[in-house]
């Protein structure tokens, strides 16, 4: 059953009057949103204009972005001088096999799970770098102790082809439309979370145990968000559908979706092409499954900052309408940080960090800059 949460305006109301008095660093140690960045791709431009929709909307809590080694200093300054506290991590591989992943790029996603590590912080809600929020959502971080939370997902995309949801016609979103058929399959699969958005709580206990299960569970197609959904089946716990609307949602389930009341929406989708699609994507190369004729792919343009509305289904009004509110927020120069200089805001990275640590002792993040002005980030510590 799904946790009871406040409305908009009853969330908005409560979040002004439980931490409007509070110092920012104390409603820091408490939560605080995190986004995964990996390489020196544009997906850079996705956790700037996040940062940024999340100052809009009035949050007490800091971004925090879990970056791999490979993520430029550029764009990591970049990052800081948004306001973000820009914590480096180590990669995470799964065990190697021969499994064809939805998507060739999931596989550095495993990476996520070193957020778990990220104990400085009570609870935490990661965000894709992917995804917009629109409406003022730090009420998440007073769900209940001991859960994980996290929006259903659909079925209904050509990337769930393997599963035997997609080949009945089966949906967790709309199960009505087409029956689970228990007398050939057995009871129905259990709620199947995305894990583009989901509200956790950081332990290196966890983390060790997300790790260790890692090791012996071989890969699948959704990488990262399968075996987060196998590891947390019995702590998950469902919660609604505007707190991350996938682009799908809005061709395949239209009837289940109230725009005016969508909070968070998430930037993806897939499409198909004729050919290969890493002959035409230059440093951006794009990998893709073969079905015979075409290539599954992830859409480009579903991203705000790729978008043309050339694409499968990216020109809908409702398409448009969501690019041009992310690119609102993200030229919206009034939503640049201002509350610090850049080297003030390194010294509260490195503050943050010292009362972290998995044995409760403090733990410099050793956060500095550098006479040439250069920041420097160390690794989060390892739990493998």
């Amino acid at each position: 059953m799904a946790p009871e949460i406040a409305s908009s305006k009853e969330a908005a109301g409560f979040s002004k009057k439980k931490h409007g008095q509070r110092q920012q660093r104390e409603v820091a140690a408490k939560g605080a949103y995190v986004t995964f960045l990996a390489g020196k791709g544009d997906y850079v431009k996705g956790a700037v204009g996040l940062a940024k929709g999340l100052r809009r909307a009035g949050s007490a809590y800091p971004l925090v972005v879990a970056v791999l080694p490979d993520v430029p200093e550029s764009h990591r300054r970049l990052l800081v001088s948004q306001g973000c506290v820009v914590r480096e991590i180590e990669p995470v591989y799964p065990p190697e096999n021969q499994t064809r992943f939805a998507m060739a790029y999931y596989v550095i996603n495993y990476s996520k799970l070193r957020i778990w590590q990220f104990v400085e912080y009570e609870k935490m809600v990661y965000l894709d770098a992917d995804i917009q929020v629109f409406d003022n959502i730090d009420h998440l971080f007073d769900l209940p102790d001991g859960h994980f939370y996290a929006v259903m997902d659909c079925f209904c995309e050509r990337t769930w082809s393997h599963t035997p949801q997609y080949k009945v016609g089966y949906c967790q979103q709309r199960p009505e439309g087409a029956p689970w058929p228990e007398s050939e399959l057995g009871p129905p699969p259990p709620a199947y979370f995305n894990a583009g958005m989901f509200v956790h709580e950081p332990s290196m206990g966890t983390c060790k145990r997300l790790l260790a299960t890692l090791r012996v569970t071989p890969p699948t197609p959704f990488a990262e968000q399968d075996f987060l959904n196998l590891f947390f089946r019995d702590a998950y716990r469902p919660i609604p559908l505007a707190y991350n609307l996938v682009m799908a949602m809005l061709w395949h389930h239209p009837e289940k979706v109230k725009l005016a009341d969508v909070k968070v929406v998430h930037y993806c989708a897939a499409a198909t092409t004729s050919e290969p699609p890493w002959t035409h994507h230059g440093d951006d190369t794009v990998m893709g499954i073969y079905l015979g004729k075409r290539y599954l792919t992830p859409f480009q343009g579903s991203k705000p900052w790729k978008y043309t509305g050339e694409e499968e289904n990216m020109d809908k009004e409702d398409i448009r309408a969501l690019v041009e509110r992310w690119w609102d927020i993200y030229d919206d120069e009034s939503l640049d940080y201002k509350g610090a200089s850049l080297a003030t805001v390194a010294v509260g990275q490195a503050a943050a960090e010292e009362e972290a640590g998995a044995d409760g002792r403090k733990q410099p993040f050793r956060t500095t800059l550098s006479k040439a002005g250069e920041v420097r980030f160390v690794t989060a510590p390892s739990a493998a």
